[in-house]
């Protein structure tokens, strides 16, 4: 048998060898291409996280600066073009490194909403150039809602005690023209208990009928052996709707700080009026003491602030002595003292809106709000260091630390009160603008600028 000539034998071995490297240079080719696509892509979706942060940058600013005006400062629209109705400003300047920057242009509609009804809009353009490559864009729209100190009925960050014989919480709705009075006509079942521990004292001889929600921080809540939890869809019989309590309750309030200036008064301890009719005034004095069958009348938009520190009395009201809001004037009290109201606070104003109680103590000891008396309070109050003792009836809203409602206490929150914007705007619905269309009707809203 013939061997093949060893040129032969060499020569494959060489073609062999040729295709194995040709196989080898092909496979590290994709390889790379392979390993460049994957870093070109990691670093555009790097990027492109970066512009969607931005943009959610650049429309916080916008809210910040709708917030800025809630909280009495002027400088929040200073930096933004304006044509009286919208608002616009451009961010730019930023660096990612890699040569990469970026910027975020807002454009927010409604700026300066004339009424509760009108809804500001936020749209926020961001863009981030990541070197030579083409710019990726971010585009987000927000609409904002009016938030509310008074969102719930009764908010206690710690504890809600019943100890009584029958209360009752539930709801209404003042919003209208004219306002709505509180009747069983308009009862509603939001009626809502917000707090750390929810609890009955006696719990065999006391009950708590809630007509609403309630949330705690853990613990399910005791509103007393024949007590009730329940609303309009609760079925017939149940006593405790499940639906309707939640564990996971959980406030941070923030703590209230006086007005500065007003005119400064001797402290008031006889009948006295206050503030003039059509006109807002300021008014400053140490405290209130009224007795026997003594009134002060509030005239107007009355800001009262009550200087008397921690520990001290800073209103109170005993016997018929009493503070009188005529319909169509207004309260707003401020105080670090104590507040001894029992029923001695006459608003003939059908929402409770019209007198407002802040409290301002910060100290350990905290602040007493005493509201016990057999009279019908129209009233809201915040404290977030106090506790606030409630019996009698009251319409509107308590947000405080610590809430103990004795006796036969009824209690009715105004719903109305949770889109006054008193605590400035929040985020009602966020989407991020993805298709052609949409991104296309607002992209003239960017042009120029």
């Amino acid at each position: 048998m013939k061997s093949s000539h060893p040129s032969l034998r060499r020569g494959s071995v060489l073609i062999i060898a040729m295709l194995v490297a040709a196989l080898i240079a092909l496979v590290l080719g994709s390889y790379l291409s392979l390993s460049l696509s994957t870093a070109h892509f990691a670093n555009r979706t790097f990027y492109s996280n970066a512009s969607f942060n931005l943009a959610e940058a650049g429309a916080e600013e916008a809210v910040w600066s709708f917030n800025r005006l809630t909280n009495g400062a002027s400088d929040g629209w200073t930096a933004w073009s304006n044509n009286g109705n919208d608002a616009w400003q451009k961010f730019d300047g930023f660096a990612f490194g890699a040569n990469a920057t970026g910027s975020v242009k807002v454009y927010v509609v409604n700026y300066h909403p004339p009424s509760v009804s009108v809804v500001p809009k936020v749209i926020a353009l961001a863009s981030v150039a990541p070197g030579t490559d083409a710019p990726i864009t971010k585009m987000l729209e927000l609409t904002l809602s009016r938030r509310s100190h008074f969102a719930s009925g009764l908010i206690a960050q710690n504890s809600l005690t019943f100890k009584g014989q029958n209360a009752t919480v539930d709801s209404w709705n003042s919003a209208g023209t004219p306002p709505v009075p509180y009747s069983a006509a308009v009862r509603d079942d939001h009626g809502s208990v917000d707090s750390g521990t929810v609890q009955n004292i006696a719990r065999l001889t006391n009950r708590a009928d809630i007509w609403g929600y309630v949330a705690t921080s853990g613990a399910q809540p005791d509103v007393g052996s024949s007590g009730s939890i329940r609303g309009t869809t609760t079925p017939v019989g149940v006593q405790i709707d499940p639906n309707r309590v939640s564990t996971d309750f959980n406030a941070n309030l923030d703590p209230v700080t006086a007005p500065t200036g007003g005119t400064t008064i001797g402290p008031i301890t006889s009948t006295a009026t206050l503030g003039t009719l059509g006109a807002a005034t300021s008014w400053r004095c140490d405290s209130i003491s009224l007795g026997g069958s003594q009134t002060l009348t509030i005239l107007g938009q009355v800001t009262l602030v009550l200087t008397a520190g921690s520990g001290f009395a800073a209103l109170d009201i005993t016997g018929n002595a009493t503070i009188h809001i005529p319909a169509g004037s207004s309260l707003v009290l401020y105080a670090e003292g104590d507040i001894i109201a029992g029923s001695g606070i006459n608003n003939d104003n059908i929402q409770p809106i019209t007198c407002q109680l802040w409290g301002t103590n910060t100290s350990t000891a905290g602040q007493t709000i005493d509201l016990s008396g057999n009279g019908t309070i129209k009233a809201v109050v915040y404290a977030p260091d106090a506790t606030v003792k409630l019996s009698g009836e009251m319409m509107g809203s308590i947000v405080t630390r610590d809430i103990l409602i004795t006796g036969n206490a009824k209690f009715h929150y105004d719903e109305s009160l949770a889109s006054n914007g008193d605590a400035g705007f929040g985020v009602a619905t966020w989407r991020e603008i993805t298709t052609g269309a949409e991104r296309g009707a607002y992209l003239p809203l960017f042009n120029g600028w």
